[in-house]
C-alpha cells in the first residue's frame, strides 16, 4: 500500500494548540490525593568516604514523613552505581538519601538539614590524566579507571600520505537542560503493585528496570510518560532514583512526588559528550585521502553505563561522507568523578562529525586548497550500500549534491569575495564561512517496534504505537500517517502511546527512531486492518474478497457498485477490526547534508556571532516538511549553542562551576538567526515509507561547520584551531597567540 502523495505537506502539529494553552499534562500536573514529596540528599564532594549520616533533626522537623538511606529499602538486585550511596559518593550530585515530606517545602528543609559526615579523598576530573599510572581511582576495587577500550584498523593508516595534519580536538562536556527536569510520581495501586508517572523517553525499560530491582512481576509496575518536556537522550536511562522512589513508595504505602530543581538537574541528570580526540589525517599533494588515525578518550564519569558504549558510535561514524582507505581508531572509556555521561543528541555521533570535520579543515589548509573542494574531490560515491573503513553500512546517500545545494544557496563564491575585502580592508570585524559536510546513523540498536490499529463503532480509529514522544510531533505525524492509508479524517485518529498499561510493548523514543519503526509498523498494522475490513466486507456483501474494492471516504464494497460500499463505521458494526504489527528493520539508516555557517568575529574582543545558517538535510521520504523544519531548527540551536556558548566546567576538586542558567551559558532566541532550509529526499530501501530519522541531524551537522567558521574567520592570523566552544576569551587567546 503505498502512502498518499498529499504526504510531505506541512500539516500543523495538533499537540501545539492544548501545549502553549496550558493544557498539556506533564508529570508536575499529576497529584493524587494524599501525595507525599521527596527530595534527595546529595554529595556535596566528588569523592569521600561517608563516615556518617545524622537524620535526628531532620526526622524531627514538621512535616517529615519518613528519611530512607540506603540500608533501609531493599533491593532485589545488584547495579554497580548504588541506587543510594552507602560508605562512598563520586561525584558532586551522588544520592545518598531519600526526604519524604508532607509539603515539597518541608521536605527541602529536613534534606538540608541532614548532617554527613566525609572523609575526603583525592579527585580524578580530568580523563587524560585518569589513565595515568598512580591515578586516584573511582572504584578502590579496581586496578584502574580505564572501563572500556577497543580498537579497528592496523598501524600505518596514513602511509603514503604527502601531507598530514594532527591535533587534539576536545569536545567539550555538555548539559542536556531540559526544561522540564526529571520528573517522577510513583502512586501504590492498592494491589501490591505501583502507578508511575515518569519524564522518561523509554517507559517500558523503566518499568521492567523498576519491576526487577524491586522483585515485581511487570504487570504490577504501570508507566506512563505523559507530556515530556524535553528530552534529547538524558532521559534514556532508568534513574536510581525512580527505583528509589519506588521501593520508599511500596514502604509507605502512600503516592509520592519527585521535581528535580534546576541546580539539582545539573549535577544528577546525565551529562553529554566530553571526549578527548587525538586525530591524524593524511592526503596526497592532490587532496586525496590517505588514511585516518584517531585516539579517542571518553569521560564516563562515575559510572560506566552507556557512556563507556558511546565511542563506539564515535568509531562507526568516523569515515564521514569521505572515501578513507584506512582508519585506524582505539578509544578508551574512563571513569572520573564526575556526573555520569550517557546519551546526548545524537550519542558519538556529533563527536565522529566534528572530528572528521575539523581535520578536513586543518587539511584544506595545509594544502591551501578550499575547505569545499576538499570535500568535493573526496566524496564517497557509491554504489550504496556502501561499506566504510571503519565498518558502517551506509544504505543511501548523495553527499555532493548536498554540498551543492548547501553552497548554492548560501552563496558561497559571493561570502569569499566578501572576506577577502575585509581582510585587505584590515576590518575589526571579519567574516568566517564554516562547512560542515555529515553523515549519521539512525535507528540506532534496537530495530523493532510495534504498532495496532483499531477500528471504533463510530468509525474513528485508534492507533498505538511503542514510541514516545517529548517534542517531536509523534500525534500528528502517526495520525497523518494513518489517515493517508485509510482515508478518514485526520481529526478522526487518535494516537496512544507511551503507557505500559495500554499498549502492550515498545522501545521508545531515541536515535531518531520513531516515524522509521513506529510509522512502518503503523504501515503494517494499516495494512492488515484494510485486508480485514475487505473480508467483512466480503462477508457481509455475500461477495468473494477480490470482488471488493475500496472506495473513496473509506468505504469498501463491490467491485462497479458504489452504492453497495460500507463505511468503517458499517464494517465496525459487526466485526472487530483490530490488529497489531511487529516492524523489524533490516539494519541502520544514515541520514546526511551539509551545513554552511556564516560567522562575525571581532578580532579585538574575540566575540562570534553567527549571522547565518544553510542547512541542506536529507532524512528520506518526507511525511510532514513543518515536523522536520522544526527539528532541524530546534537541533541547529543546539548545535550551535555547543559551538559558541556551553560547557560544563568543574574545579580541579570536583566542584562543579557551572550549576545554574547564570553560568551555563544556552542561546535564547536572539543568538540564533533564521535557519535556512533547503529540502532534498533520498529515500532509503530498508523500510517501505523510504524514511530515515531527522531528530539529531541538526545538531549534528550544525556544530562543526560553526566551529569551522569562527576559525576561518582568523584563520589569514595564523590560527589553526580553537576548541569549543569559542567564547571570546578563547577567541581572543587564540588571536593573541597566534600574533605571538
Amino acid at each position: 500500500m503505498a502512502v498518499n502523495a498529499a504526504l510531505g505537506g506541512a500539516v500543523k502539529r495538533r499537540e501545539d494548540r492544548r501545549l502553549v494553552t496550558g493544557a498539556g499534562r506533564f508529570t508536575d500536573d499529576v497529584q493524587p490525593e494524599g501525595c507525599l514529596h521527596a527530595v534527595f540528599v546529595r554529595s556535596t564532594l566528588a569523592h569521600a568516604r561517608i563516615k556518617g549520616i545524622d537524620t535526628a533533626e531532620a526526622g524531627a522537623m514538621p512535616g517529615v514523613v519518613a528519611i530512607f538511606g540506603a540500608a533501609d529499602l531493599a533491593f532485589e538486585t545488584f547495579t554497580p552505581r548504588p541506587r543510594l550511596a552507602s560508605d562512598m559518593v563520586r561525584y558532586v550530585g551522588d544520592a545518598i538519601a531519600i526526604v519524604i515530606g508532607e509539603t515539597r517545602e518541608d521536605a527541602v528543609d529536613a534534606a538540608a538539614a541532614v548532617a554527613v559526615d566525609y572523609e575526603q579523598l583525592p579527585a580524578i576530573i580530568d580523563s587524560t590524566a585518569a589513565l595515568a599510572p598512580g591515578a586516584a581511582l573511582v572504584y578502590a576495587d579496581r586496578d584502574d579507571n580505564l572501563i572500556l577500550d577497543f580498537e579497528i584498523g592496523e598501524p600505518g593508516a596514513l602511509d603514503g600520505a604527502d601531507v598530514s595534519v594532527r591535533s587534539r580536538f576536545v569536545n567539550q562536556r555538555l548539559a542536556a537542560v531540559p526544561i522540564e527536569a526529571n520528573a517522577a510520581v510513583v502512586e501504590p495501586d492498592g494491589e501490591g503493585g505501583l502507578c508511575m508517572w515518569v519524564s522518561t523517553q523509554v517507559p517500558f525499560r523503566v518499568r521492567s528496570q523498576v519491576a526487577d530491582s524491586l522483585g515485581l512481576p511487570e504487570e504490577k509496575v504501570r508507566v506512563i510518560a505523559p507530556d515530556v518536556g524535553g528530552a534529547f537522550g538524558a532521559k534514556l536511562m532508568t534513574y536510581p532514583e525512580q527505583t528509589v522512589l519506588g521501593a520508599a513508595v511500596l514502604k509507605l504505602d502512600r503516592p509520592v512526588r519527585w521535581f528535580e530543581y534546576r541546580s539539582e538537574n545539573m549535577v544528577a541528570m546525565s551529562h553529554g559528550r566530553a571526549q578527548v580526540q587525538d586525530v591524524a589525517l593524511g592526503a596526497t599533494r592532490d587532496g586525496k585521502l590517505v588514511g585516518l588515525e584517531a585516539e579517542i578518550i571518553a569521560d564516563c564519569g562515575a559510572d560506566a553505563g552507556l557512556g563507556s558504549a558511546l565511542p563506539g558510535f564515535t568509531m562507526l561514524m568516523s569515515s564521514g561522507v569521505y572515501e578513507i582507505p584506512r582508519i585506524r581508531f582505539r578509544t578508551s572509556s574512563v571513569l572520573t568523578n564526575t556526573t555520569v555521561v550517557s546519551a546526548y543528541r545524537g550519542a558519538g555521533r556529533p563527536e565522529a562529525i566534528s572530528m572528521v570535520e575539523r581535520a578536513m579543515d586543518l587539511l584544506a589548509l595545509e594544502l591551501s586548497m578550499d575547505p569545499v573542494e576538499l570535500r568535493r574531490r573526496n566524496f564517497i560515491r557509491g554504489p550504496f550500500p556502501y561499506t566504510t573503513a571503519a565498518g558502517a553500512l551506509y544504505d543511501s546517500g548523495d553527499y555532493e549534491r548536498a554540498l551543492d545545494l548547501a553552497v548554492e544557496a548560501a552563496g558561497y563564491e559571493e561570502l569569499r569575495r566578501e572576506q577577502r575585502a575585509r581582510r585587505e580592508r584590515g576590518d575589526r570585524v571579519q567574516l568566517g564561512i564554516g562547512v560542515s559536510c555529515y553523515v549519521e546513523m539512525t535507528a540506532v540498536q534496537l530495530t523493532s517496534e510495534l504498532g495496532a490499529a483499531r477500528v471504533e463503532a463510530d468509525g474513528s480509529v485508534v492507533v498505538t504505537a511503542g514510541t514516545t514522544a517529548s517534542g517531536q510531533g509523534h500525534e500528528t505525524a502517526y495520525a497523518q500517517l494513518v489517515s493517508s492509508l485509510l482515508d478518514v479524517p485526520i481529526e478522526r485518529v487518535t494516537v496512544v502511546q507511551s503507557d505500559t498499561g495500554r499498549v502492550r510493548s515498545g522501545d521508545g523514543t531515541y536515535g531518531s527512531r520513531s516515524l522509521q519503526l513506529g510509522g512502518s509498523a503503523l504501515r503494517g498494522a494499516c495494512i492488515e486492518l484494510v485486508d480485514a475490513a475487505r473480508a467483512e466486507a466480503a462477508r457481509r456483501l455475500e461477495a468473494g474478497e477480490e470482488d471488493i474494492e475500496r472506495f473513496e471516504g473509506g468505504r469498501f464494497g463491490v467491485k462497479g457498485v458504489p452504492d453497495s460500499a460500507l463505511s468503517w463505521a458499517d464494517l465496525a458494526s459487526t466485526a472487530t477490526l483490530a490488529v497489531e504489527h511487529e516492524f523489524e528493520q533490516d539494519g541502520q539508516t544514515f541520514p546526511f547534508g551539509c551545513h554552511v555557517a556564516v560567522v562575525e568575529v571581532d578580532v579585538e574582543t574575540g566575540q562570534a556571532g553567527l549571522v547565518r545558517h544553510i542547512a541542506v538535510d536529507d532524512c528520506g521520504t518526507v511525511l510532514n516538511q513543518m515536523l522536520v523544519e522544526g527539528q532541524i531548527h530546534g537541533g541547529v540551536a543546539q548545535g550551535v549553542a555547543q559551538a559558541l556558548y556551553e560547557e560544563f566546567v568543574y574545579d580541579a576538586d570536583g566542584n562543579p562551576l557551572t550549576t545554574s542558567l547564570t553560568d551555563y551559558a544556552i542561546p535564547s532566541i536572539g543568538e540564533i538567526p533564521f535557519i535556512e532550509t533547503v529540502s532534498m529526499e533520498t529515500p532509503t530501501p530498508l523500510n517501505p515509507l523510504g524514511m530515515k530519522g531527522v531528530g539529531e541531524s541538526g545538531t549534528i551537522g550544525s556544530t562543526p561547520a560553526v566551529q569551522n567558521a569562527v576559525i576561518d574567520a582568523v584563520s589569514h592570523l595564523g590560527v589553526r584551531h580553537i576548541d569549543m566552544p569559542a567564547h571570546p576569551m578563547r577567541v581572543w587567546e587564540a588571536i593573541q597567540a597566534a600574533r605571538g
